[in-house]
């Protein structure tokens, strides 16, 4: 049976890798946006389905639902790469060259 899974886990990874057409930072990314979505989602349904009879417990969720961050896409980088100078610049002169 474990050979079994073994062999459809390499060959669906295997299939996967030499498809041209499949994107897999694409792919990869909108799973990752799903799962936080989702994540989130979850915590924010755990949150409203308590029931408050106080007005300090109904602050208390007011303000864990304020905390819950925004969730960013995933394809966003998290800081800007410097940019690749297109000009070459020759290398200096070494000092035995005159």
């Amino acid at each position: 049976m474990m050979f079994l899974l073994r062999s459809a886990f390499w060959l669906t990874l295997a299939f996967v890798v030499i498809r041209p057409e499949v994107d897999v930072r694409a792919s990869a990314g909108s799973v990752a946006n799903e799962a936080l979505a989702r994540g989130s989602q979850f915590v924010a349904d755990q949150i409203e389905a308590i029931e408050c009879d106080s007005l300090q417990c109904i602050g208390g969720k007011a303000i864990v639902a304020a905390a819950l961050p925004p969730i960013p896409p995933s394809g966003t980088p998290m800081h800007v790469a410097p940019q690749d100078n297109p000009v070459p610049y020759p290398r200096p002169r070494p000092d035995w060259a005159g």
